[in-house]
């Protein structure tokens, strides 16, 4: 079925940038909402940010105007643009459709860290 390979993680320093890819099989941007999602250790997972097929985003209110998700429908890739980032959003980071979340699949995702 459908593969979702998140990519572009590292380390970062605080007020740094960083920006993840998500690479989706075939027709992946067609089915809707695509979202970028994290978890931390010893924390649940969280909603980062979700964009519609037609461009519609919606963000973690804790990210507003620093992080970005995006699209490039010719790529099947979303992006998430990550600026000024915090040490507290060290995370894995997954992006996942709403199919996939409601049978809890999930990818590997790409860790990001913000550390000095």
């Amino acid at each position: 079925q459908v593969q979702l390979v998140e990519s572009g993680g590292g380390l970062v320093m605080p007020g740094g940038s960083l920006r993840l890819s998500c690479a989706a099989s075939d027709g992946i941007f067609n089915s809707g909402t695509m979202g970028w999602y994290r978890q931390a250790p010893g924390k649940q997972r969280e909603l980062v940010a979700t964009m519609t097929t037609g461009g519609i985003t919606n963000y973690r209110d804790s990210e507003k105007g620093r992080f970005t998700i995006s699209r490039d429908n010719a790529k099947n890739t979303v992006y998430l643009q990550m600026n000024s980032l915090k040490p507290e959003n060290t995370a894995v980071y997954y992006c996942n459709t709403p199919l996939r979340i409601a049978r809890n699949y999930w990818g590997q995702g790409t860790q990001v860290t913000g550390s000095t």
